[in-house]
């Protein structure tokens, strides 16, 4: 029963933290992009938006995927926008290759910063376990992510008592020294938008809610479960403003800062994790699109295809990187993609979607 009940209410929200946190704020980058381009307490206010759009578009999401029977992308949206659906796929292609570009690279730093090993190794490394989590489909993978998520809560916590330890009165000091500014609801909105594109990655793990009022639980708490290692996050960050707004990967500047060489290699361990852990869910998300299509035509899809899909989407997404440029791939592509997501999934799911929601028998 507790399982039951765990797989009902928390595990969509534990899944979808683990996508987010890895392509989105791990390394610390992306929240003092988004929230420390005012103030401080602006930007607690902008996360605090972004976890309700995140709540809000879970919950509608979930519940409509729950009635449909909508456990992978290409269904829900077949449902939600009709032949629309296709504007989705395209937009989250370009997201994986953006992410995963980013996730090759960041994994590829990570092990050779800090432990001396050659970047190809930690990249290779990150490609061969996310083959292999997605080879043994769904449950390996919930059950990964899921218990991941739990070491990571536990590692932010021990992260944020150093934190305060350190230097907590500097924390409340810069907290309070500014007013809210001017643009931290756009702020909150606008990392809302296309990180929110990880809800229809992790629809496979919904299939375990059975009626309206796990749907909508298990989507209001996804918010603040993806959310509060961010906050917490954000807490240490504000203790080094402004000089952390200038530093390419704040969570090292922060860590060297601690004074705690163990935990440094734990914390950066952990966060390679959490690389695989996004990875895994966005891939295995076009994995099941595939599979239903085989369903549909009476067949299976062939186990070895799954990692051989996953390969060759992180050697083009790696590629493309090469290629294009990583910094050209952020700047225009996460900019770009925020106001498509926005576009064709937060607004149809929070209009059509709920009006679909409230015509359609429970």
């Amino acid at each position: 029963m507790k399982s039951n009940l765990l797989q009902r209410y928390f595990l969509p929200g534990l899944v979808f933290q683990s996508v987010v946190i890895g392509g989105g704020y791990g390394t610390g980058r992306e929240l003092v992009e988004f929230f420390l381009t005012d103030t401080p307490l602006g930007g607690l206010l902008g996360i605090g938006i972004a976890m309700l759009v995140w709540s809000l578009v879970a919950a509608a999401s979930f519940e409509f995927a729950r009635i449909t029977r909508s456990y992978d992308y290409r269904s829900f949206f077949s449902h939600l926008l009709g032949r629309g659906w296709i504007a989705f796929e395209l937009a989250y292609f370009l997201l994986i290759t953006v992410a995963l570009s980013v996730l090759g690279a960041a994994s590829g730093s990570v092990v050779q910063e800090n432990f001396g090993i050659d970047k190809d190794i930690g990249t290779i490394s990150m490609m061969l376990i996310i083959g292999i989590l997605v080879f043994y489909g769904s449950s390996v993978i919930e059950n990964v992510l899921a218990g991941w998520s739990f070491v990571l809560y536990g590692t932010y916590a021990i992260f944020v008592f150093l934190c305060f330890s350190g230097f907590g009165d500097q924390i409340t000091t810069n907290l309070s020294a500014a007013g809210l500014g001017s643009g931290w609801f756009k702020a909150g909105v606008t990392y809302a938008g296309y990180n929110v594109a990880a809800i229809p990655a992790i629809l496979f793990c919904t299939r375990h809610i059975v009626n309206r009022k796990e749907a909508l639980t298990a989507g209001l708490l996804a918010g603040p479960i993806a959310m509060v290692p961010g906050a917490l996050f954000f807490f240490a960050v504000i203790g080094h403003y402004p000089e952390i707004v200038q530093q390419t990967v704040p969570i090292n500047y922060i860590l060297t800062g601690i004074g705690a060489p163990y935990f440094h290699y734990f914390f950066q361990i952990v966060l390679f994790g959490t690389f695989i852990e996004t990875g895994t869910a966005m891939i295995h998300a076009i994995n099941e699109r595939i599979a239903e299509v085989y369903k549909e035509k009476g067949k299976h899809m062939p186990k070895p295809l799954r990692p051989a899909i996953a390969i060759g989407i992180l050697v083009t997404a790696i590629f493309a990187a090469s290629t294009i440029g990583l910094v050209d791939l952020i700047a225009k592509g996460y900019g770009l993609l925020t106001y498509v997501f926005i576009a064709v999934f937060v607004v149809p799911v929070l209009t059509l979607g709920m009006w679909k929601i409230c015509r359609l028998k429970r």
